[in-house]
């Protein structure tokens, strides 16, 4: 690095629960031990969301708010994000202005367009998935695809978490292939998970499962995009094969009272633990034998990296960047989104067969923790800043 430390001003739309937040704060730490001097701006959480912002803490990093960069679409409240951001481009001038999420995204890059002669030289921007298919109404999701098309043009460097979101971009138009750059998560994997520190037994216990029941265990934001509907029902055929089996949902979200209505109505209330939001995950994966995720659209699901890191297998659906996580056969098993019975298959396989569930967890932890290290991330993020820095003069 040169004598001056390069500003980057780093913005996501909010340190929620999920792998963004934790990219961001793992970045931010690991690019300031090679002399980058990061300001990390994050929005507000929407209403029952579950913060993550705990990690930016415990690294140390100072966190600047943006109170109006929400989640929700306010025309009013995303100019005010958008004139603060400008103002804050302008005060820093940062060198590289690194935009993560659609929402942040969107306000960031049209902040740097508004800060005139103060936009920063370099403009990057990261898709962790994308909200062109699945999320809104089809007006609103033809407008959003075009306004991605035209950020696009005004950005410097288009980073995608995985091939397959940035195909899937490909093919929606919004960049010609050659624009991407492929950068997967970086997570402290050991940190978080510690399978080498199971307490299987310990997690149990305290869970009331016991030692020879089969565990299914989920992880999310109960929003519709995660299909709990479909955790649900296949859960209720697997227990129909007669498998002893108990589900285990970690995570809260709007959907929460729905869920829990549901699954009373299929009569699996008994046998599932609705655990809410959990900071600590690590005696959760211990405690499970299997997870599932039956998403309709997924970026890079950290739910699965963590499962896989602590030697669990995955069923997970055939959508956006999961099959980069997931291998069919080797580390877990994937199936079309909405197929409820091939879930429910794929768990009855993985209930009977422990040797199986032991080989496919052992094969998915040694790929994971190398594959989605922070120190990977903080190299190939290094190497793209250090490229586009030399490009730019």
């Amino acid at each position: 690095m040169s004598e001056q430390p390069v500003r980057v001003l780093r913005v996501i739309a909010r340190l929620n629960m999920g792998g963004p937040a934790l990219h961001v704060a793992y970045l931010t730490a690991g690019l300031a031990e090679r002399g980058y001097e990061t300001t990390l701006v994050a929005g507000s959480l929407a209403r029952g969301e579950d913060s993550m912002a705990f990690v930016a803490d415990e690294l140390g990093i100072e966190v600047e708010r943006l109170e109006e960069l929400h989640r929700e679409i306010s025309p009013f409240r995303d100019a005010v994000a958008i004139v603060r951001l400008a103002r804050l481009i302008r005060r820093l001038r940062p060198h590289i202005l690194h935009t993560h999420t659609a929402k942040a995204g969107a306000v960031g890059r049209l902040a740097a367009l508004l800060a005139g002669d103060a936009r920063p030289p370099i403009v990057v921007h990261t898709f962790h998935g994308h909200v062109l298919r699945g999320y809104f109404d089809p007006l609103r999701t033809a407008g959003f695809r075009l306004l991605e098309r035209w950020l696009a043009t005004k950005t410097t460097a288009l980073v995608a978490v995985s091939p397959q979101v940035r195909d899937d971009l490909v093919a929606l138009g919004v960049a010609p292939r050659e624009r991407f750059v492929v950068v997967r998560l970086g997570i402290e994997l050991e940190q978080r998970v510690a399978a080498e520190q199971d307490g299987r037994g310990e997690s149990r216990r305290v869970l009331g499962i016991g030692p020879d029941r089969f565990a299914v265990g989920w992880i999310g934001r109960m929003t519709g995009v995660k299909r709990t509907e479909d955790v649900l029902r296949a859960f209720r055929r697997l227990r129909d094969r007669g498998v002893d089996a108990c589900l285990c949902m970690i995570g809260d979200g709007p959907d929460r009272p729905a869920v829990e209505r549901r699954a009373h109505e299929l009569g699996v209330m008994r046998d599932t633990l609705f655990l809410g939001y959990q900071e600590e995950v690590a005696p959760f994966y211990a405690a499970f034998d299997a997870m599932i995720l039956p998403s309709i659209n997924e970026g890079t699901p950290v739910s699965a990296i963590e499962a896989l890191a602590a030697g669990r297998p995955v069923v997970a659906t055939r959508v956006g960047g999961v099959p980069d996580v997931v291998r069919e056969g080797e580390d877990g098993f994937l199936v079309d989104a909405g197929d409820v019975d091939a879930l429910a298959d794929r768990l009855a396989r993985l209930a009977a067969d422990p040797d199986l569930r032991e080989r496919l967890g052992a094969a998915g932890r040694a790929r994971v923790v190398p594959r989605y290290s922070v120190e990977r991330l903080v190299d190939d993020i290094d190497l793209l800043y250090r490229s586009l820095l030399a490009a730019s003069g």
